[in-house]
């Protein structure tokens, strides 16, 4: 399917109403993993052109993600990966994983950005930083659609490396997400300790079902579950 190829219409726009100079484009990838942490990049891309077939991750095929991610890594101007941990996300949850995620991409570039643009409708960031959201960021917007490939490309091969050690579950192909061999595998095996115990899979395998872990809520005392 032909797609708009994305372009930097958001960053000339917030240079031109917020003065800034240095917006960072921020994306995320496993969110909705069972295993594994979530992995956000922050890149920044200048106005140049961006190279041919950029778009989001999810529209590439492995292949041609892994190829352009190859190339992006040398074009952009500069970019750094934050990871929030399963052990993170089961202690303080996806929002605040991502906020931690984030932060740690953002302030491992060489040079603080002046704005970011966050791809999707939520702004999980907040201040200090001025942000705007973008929905359906990784592809309209350069740097966002920067920041989803190399998110994805690294964390997919991280992924990868784990799963010389816990073969049967396969994350080699699933990177850590659903699907039928990662369950089979869960079913048998139990959760490795790359997986989240908050998430509301184990609540459909008895077997393993003593091993969830439930968060409370800091201020109210009240259970908190996810239902990924």
């Amino acid at each position: 399917m032909p797609y708009e190829p994305p372009t930097h219409r958001v960053e000339r726009s917030m240079r031109a109403t917020l003065g800034v100079r240095s917006v960072a484009g921020v994306d995320e990838v496993g969110r909705g993993a069972w295993a594994g942490p979530v992995t956000v990049c922050a890149a920044i891309t200048g106005l140049r052109r961006a190279p041919e077939g950029l778009t989001d991750s999810k529209l590439l095929t492995p292949k041609r993600r892994t190829a352009l991610a190859a190339v992006l890594t040398g074009w952009v101007t500069s970019y750094a990966l934050g990871h929030a941990s399963n052990e993170e996300i089961d202690r303080l949850g996806m929002t605040a994983a991502l906020r931690l995620a984030a932060t740690r991409a953002l302030d491992d570039l060489p040079e603080r950005p002046d704005a970011v643009i966050l791809d999707g409708k939520h702004n999980y960031l907040g201040g200090p930083w001025r942000v705007r959201t973008v929905i359906k960021g990784d592809q309209s917007c350069v740097a966002v659609a920067a920041a989803s490939v190399i998110a994805k490309v690294q964390r997919d091969a991280a992924m990868a490396e784990l799963g010389t050690e816990y073969a049967p579950f396969a994350f080699e192909d699933n990177a850590g997400y659903p699907s039928p061999v990662h369950r089979a595998a869960l079913e048998e095996f139990g959760p490795t300790g790359q997986h989240r115990l908050s998430w509301s899979y184990l609540d459909t395998m008895p077997r393993w079902q003593h091993l969830k872990k439930v968060r409370e809520d800091a201020d109210t005392g009240e259970q908190l579950g996810f239902d990924f």
